[in-house]
């Protein structure tokens, strides 16, 4: 099978975007320099910090990789390194001087066997050869330039979709279902089947809660999780068993169209892409947005030029101006909140309630005014005041 064919479209379409954004270009370029000069120390560093594992101290570990290899048609030298953790963690790094480096935490190699093994490996894999260190994230949201709030909603929801091409290669290189579901229940649980009984579908069941209108985000996770670069553990099984059920698996499979058409569905359970979206609940998220950030902006009675830039990057330039009735909007902003709470889920309400906080924050800070304007609208939502709260204390990106 060609791997590309593997590859989540959600991820390829939103990463060939990626890849044209000014700032990526820009900081791609500046590693590219850097590069030139001589290798990062990415293989130094890892040879100081953690234990290579040859072929003749770990054949089975280095079999199942040449397998994965094979598999996903790779064709690149290849070192396999162990570090000290009692977490279970994996990482696949940059290939540097023609070579492909995959780590491991001890605790994960001790509690993960067989196709459990073979899932995570070939995972890794799968962010290099689908290029995903083209996107260089990590620089992009914690360099001195921040990007703009439309640009860190892109790169978060394609994070998360680069998350399912590599759980694709990963479960291909498996070819067992039940190994690559205990796999993600170990990962989000930290816990062995040696301690209990997993249960596939009550660990699905809660991707039914999730779904739920009156489901509090943050029970049994932290509430940063709902905005966050990995899908929850539960949505990627599921995508994984659509994926399963799929003619690229099975050759009477569904195809590729409805499965993708499934992934995004669960996908947008984390990341609702209400600012480019023309379906009705997105224009009606949008022109609550719209309503709430004119609220805001017109709280403090001067238009700071921040708060200007960044209502700019969510709309177009020009859209506030001496032209808008202000006080006709913010009478509306009652009726926008009801029909977004008829239309739309918790989650996607927390997406607006946040990008109002962005705007909010544009100058460094909140005034009482403002916060007065966030705290009624993140009401009418039902969006708890906590959230408002943690999402003020952070930087203007999401996290």
């Amino acid at each position: 099978m060609n791997v590309d064919d593997l590859r989540y479209r959600g991820d390829k379409k939103l990463f060939d975007e990626l890849l044209q954004e000014r700032d990526v270009i820009r900081v791609n370029e500046a590693i590219a320099k850097r590069e030139a000069e001589g290798p990062t120390g990415i293989r130094r560093n890892l040879l100081s910090t953690s234990v290579r594992l040859s072929a003749r101290m770990a054949p089975a570990i280095h079999k199942m990789a040449d397998e994965c290899i094979e598999k996903l048609s790779m064709d690149i030298p290849l070192e396999l390194y162990v570090y000290s953790s009692p977490t279970f963690n994996a990482a696949c790094f940059k290939p540097e001087a023609g070579r492909l480096f995959v780590m491991f935490s001890s605790s994960l190699l001790e509690g993960f066997t067989g196709s459990e093994l073979r899932f995570v490996m070939g995972h890794e894999f799968g962010h290099y050869i689908y290029d995903h260190h083209d996107i260089p994230i990590g620089y992009l949201l914690k360099g001195q330039q921040p990007p703009s709030p439309k640009l860190a909603l892109k790169l978060f929801a394609w994070s998360r979709y680069a998350e399912i091409s590599a759980d694709r290669a990963g479960a291909y290189c498996a070819q067992d279902m039940a190994g690559v579901a205990s796999s993600l229940f170990k990962l989000s649980s930290g816990l062995t089947s040696n301690v209990i009984d997993f249960n596939l579908d009550e660990f699905l069941s809660q991707v039914d809660e999730m779904q739920a209108v009156d489901a509090e985000p943050g029970q049994g996770a932290p509430q940063g999780d709902w905005f966050s670069t990995h899908p929850f553990s539960p949505l990627r099984v599921k995508a994984l068993q659509l994926f399963h059920a799929s003619n690229l698996m099975e050759s009477d499979g569904s195809s590729v169209e409805d499965m993708d058409v499934g992934v995004q569905r669960l996908m947008s359970l984390m990341e609702p892409n209400y600012l480019e979206a023309r379906t009705d609940t997105a224009i009606a998220m949008r022109h609550l947005l719209f309503a709430g950030a004119v609220a805001i902006i017109a709280a403090s009675g001067d238009v700071a030029e921040q708060e200007l830039e960044v209502f700019e990057q969510f709309f177009d330039k020009g859209d506030y101006s001496d032209r808008l009735d202000v006080e006709r909007i913010k009478q509306e902003l009652p009726s926008r909140i009801a029909r977004v709470v008829q239309q739309t889920t918790l989650t996607q309400r927390m997406q607006v309630v946040r990008d109002l906080c962005i705007i909010a924050k544009a100058e460094g800070a909140t005034i009482p005014e403002e916060r007065e304007v966030l705290d009624s609208i993140a009401e009418g939502l039902d969006v708890s005041q906590s959230f408002v709260c943690q999402t003020l204390e952070q930087d203007c990106e999401p996290d």
